[in-house]
């Protein structure tokens, strides 16, 4: 068998689990929505499992073992050695200490600025602890923009919110997008200036391709009031092992104390030692993983370029994610579409691709601004997968 995780699981195989990728949609579809990744797990990271089990090692999670191992892959990986296993507190996953972060630094009503298309639980996530959504849009090259930024914290100050944050996906969901020092030194100096705090979803940080380099948001000058927030969920494909890690700057040190100690009863034991595990011992495997998914990076490129020209994309620095702009196909989700919807909530493209080409994907319109003409491709899978996929969309998109 290759070394590579994503040549693992058959097809076969893959049609016997039970998650919700797999089990969503019916058994005609290639799902390639959610972000779970068609991969074996890395072995160290069965083993922490397997030996939790043997030995009854099911009880409640204890210990900073979860931080010592991400502080120490930090500086691996990104030359950070900044982070303080004292500055940290384990949360059941990112969207919940996200949330918990917010009623550490914000009251119901005040703003959380958001730059869109970004990762779709943040509008109900935000909206549901009765913070307000702004949104504000990345350039039109895909990059943080400071300038709508602070247009965005002006707007919120007018309006009578006097704690905004400023919300990040770092790296960027859906675009891929790795931020660089300077753009998130600029963002800080923003939200200093207009006395907003920045929280950052980092959940896909272990996951960058050659010719980009992530920079931990807590690592730039101007964010040491800031939190940030990671886990090994994506990638060491663990959503289903709850844990996560949240992280507070020297500056936002006493915000962190006054998190309720019933926070970390949530994250799971079993899912602690399995996310320790990934980051801990399994760089080898991660290293064939992102050697596996640039070459899927690449192959959609030539799959697209072949089978589905009228679509156009930039392809990722980051995650397993391709963010597709299918404005082409006259296919735009209705101004109506709800950017609150659940994420298997389909519209435009991505509904006629689910409907006559039988393959799942995200719909765009759940990603808020910018969103309504574009879908997001999973292309941590096989690649026979991967180009059935792709050519089941030409296929449909040249009847239409």
């Amino acid at each position: 068998m290759s070394e590579n995780p994503l040549l693992g699981p058959s097809l076969e195989d893959l049609r016997t689990r039970t998650s919700m990728k797999w089990s969503l949609y019916p058994q005609d579809v290639l799902p390639l929505w959610v972000a779970e990744m068609d991969v074996t797990l890395a072995p160290a990271v069965t083993e922490a499992i397997v030996r939790a089990a043997r030995t009854g090692d099911t009880g409640y999670p204890f210990g900073t073992a979860y931080a010592e191992a991400v502080a120490a892959f930090a500086s691996d990986r990104w030359g950070w050695s900044g982070l303080d296993p004292a500055r940290t507190a384990q949360v059941p996953d990112v969207m919940m200490g996200i949330v918990e972060a917010l009623r550490l630094l914000t009251r119901p009503g005040d703003a959380v600025l958001v730059t869109s298309p970004v990762y779709a639980p943040f509008f109900a996530f935000v909206t549901r602890a009765e913070r307000q959504i702004v949104e504000t849009s990345l350039t039109d090259g895909g990059r943080l923009d400071p300038a709508a930024i602070e247009d965005g914290l002006l707007r919120a100050r007018a309006a009578g919110s006097d704690r905004p944050v400023v919300l990040l996906s770092n790296p960027h969901n859906p675009t891929g997008t790795v931020h660089t020092r300077a753009e998130l030194e600029a963002v800080a100096e923003v939200a200093r200036r207009h006395g907003a705090r920045i929280i950052s979803d980092e959940i896909h940080a272990p996951l960058v391709y050659s010719g980009a380099a992530f920079v931990p948001l807590l690592s730039v000058a101007g964010a040491e009031n800031a939190f940030a927030l990671t886990s090994g969920s994506k990638a060491f494909n663990l959503a289903g092992l709850k844990a996560a890690l949240l992280m507070a700057g020297p500056e936002a040190a006493a915000d962190l104390a006054r998190l309720p100690e019933e926070v970390s009863h949530g994250p799971s034991h079993v899912g602690i030692l399995a996310h320790t595990a990934g980051f801990e011992s399994s760089r080898g495997w991660l290293d064939q993983l992102l050697s596996g998914l640039e070459d899927n990076r690449d192959l959609l490129g030539r799959l697209l370029e072949e089978h589905l020209p009228q679509v156009t994309w930039r392809p990722p620095q980051a995650t397993y994610l391709a963010w597709l702009d299918a404005s082409a196909l006259g296919l735009s989700a209705p101004a109506s579409a709800d950017a609150l919807a659940v994420v298997s909530d389909l519209a435009g493209p991505a509904k006629f691709f689910l409907d006559e080409a039988r393959v799942a994907l995200s719909s765009g319109h759940v990603f808020g601004r910018g969103g309504g003409d574009a879908v997001r491709l999973n292309f941590a899978t096989r690649p026979e997968i991967l180009s059935d996929a792709v050519q089941r969309m030409g296929r449909a998109a040249a009847q239409r």
